[in-house]
């Protein structure tokens, strides 16, 4: 067992606060250095959180720090190459969704952990807290009986100041747009919940924003269970929600929320017939923890000072990335069904998510 913890942050933009955040509230990590291109950002956030050194470099940090882990807070584009570092010097890695902008260099991602003898964890904060974990049970042990149907909405709003960002809505530089971006969150509580999929259709839209990927996209899923689900994804809905409905023979299972839930969020309804003795074995764990950043975190880094396996929240970041990357393909093949098969020998896909996307803008200017 090692006493402490000796973390780094690569990247100080907004989401490395939540890093920072659990870092400071977990009683055996210590947060060592940070960096990032802007050295003022990187300045500025080390003083709010009391780091003790700021590098230039990723380079630097590591030569300097040798850190036990380090938490990567970057655009998708550089996870590859700044992961590859951290593993060269020894560090474990916890690197922000998306893991990357390709399944290829995902690959190359696992292979160097595997190589190095490190972990790979994938921030994928959706899948936290008790009711995400309590309903996965249910459904894994078969309480709420044969899951049939599925529905999986993440409609949110980003305005063009948001894509105004240099990288933003580009392919080369984003990998892809709001389905990779925005909704793998949910699919990846969706899969979490459900287990692998077996099938994916997916069409890709243009509606209203000046980007080169797409503002809203639909799929039709089917997972290896049965279950069939309807996949919409959309960066340009005013009133916005985060929603999974999956119906079984027994219940219907709802969360619907923002950008984090909790037992408030979530509803387990019995179908008629279902008596009341069997719905309240059904009922939602007293303890409540939320999903976020913090509880992920803390579960990574005591699997790493103790030695054991990383946590199923954080674990398999090719389910989910997975799934993306066929709705990508099957929209670049005009919404043909592409299976985890396909996938794994896609001739296109498996290098980069650029695909066709229809833009209904000139359809409507015409």
């Amino acid at each position: 067992m090692t006493a402490r913890l000796r973390a780094a942050i690569v990247g100080t933009g907004a989401v490395s606060h939540a890093h920072a955040r659990a870092v400071a509230a977990h009683p055996r990590t210590d947060l060592v250095a940070v960096t990032d291109l802007t050295r003022e950002r990187a300045d500025e956030f080390a003083a709010r959180w009391g780091v003790p050194a700021v590098y230039d470099t990723l380079g630097e940090l590591l030569a300097a720090e040798h850190p036990d882990v380090v938490l990567i807070c970057t655009p998708p584009g550089v996870h590859r190459a700044q992961t590859l570092a951290a593993f060269a010097a020894g560090a474990h890695v916890v690197v922000e969704k998306p893991p990357a902008p390709s399944l290829d260099e995902l690959d190359d991602m696992i292979a160097a952990a595997d190589a190095a003898d490190r972990r790979l964890a994938v921030v994928f904060q959706q899948r936290t807290g008790t009711a995400a974990a309590h309903v996965r049970r249910l459904l894994h042990e078969g309480a709420l009986g044969r899951p049939l149907i599925a529905l999986c909405e993440t409609l949110w709003y980003r305005d063009e100041a948001y894509y105004a960002v240099e990288w933003r809505g580009k392919w080369s530089t984003e990998g892809g747009g709001t389905t990779l971006g925005h909704g793998i969150h949910q699919l990846d509580l969706l899969a979490f919940l459900l287990g692998d999929w077996a099938s994916v259709q997916g069409r890709l839209w243009r509606l209203d924003r000046e980007t080169q990927t797409e503002d809203a996209s639909t799929a039709t899923i089917t997972f290896e269970s049965g279950v069939v689900a309807q996949v919409t994804t959309s960066a340009v809905s005013p009133r916005e929600v985060s929603y999974i409905r999956i119906d079984t023979q027994k219940a219907t299972v709802t969360v619907e929320h923002l950008y984090g839930h909790g037992h408030e969020n979530w509803s387990i309804t019995p179908a008629p017939g279902i008596v009341d003795d069997e719905a309240a074995t059904w009922a939602l764990p007293e303890r409540e923890e939320r999903s976020d950043h913090a509880p992920l975190l803390r579960d990574v880094f005591d699997a790493l000072l103790d030695g054991g396996p990383l946590p199923p929240t954080a674990t398999d970041p090719a389910r989910s990335f997975g799934l993306v990357a066929a709705i990508y393909a099957s929209a670049a093949a005009d919404g043909a069904v592409v299976t985890p098969a396909d996938l794994a020998s896609h001739p296109t896909h498996r290098a980069g998510f650029e695909s066709p996307v229809a833009d209904m803008r000139a359809v409507a200017r015409s």
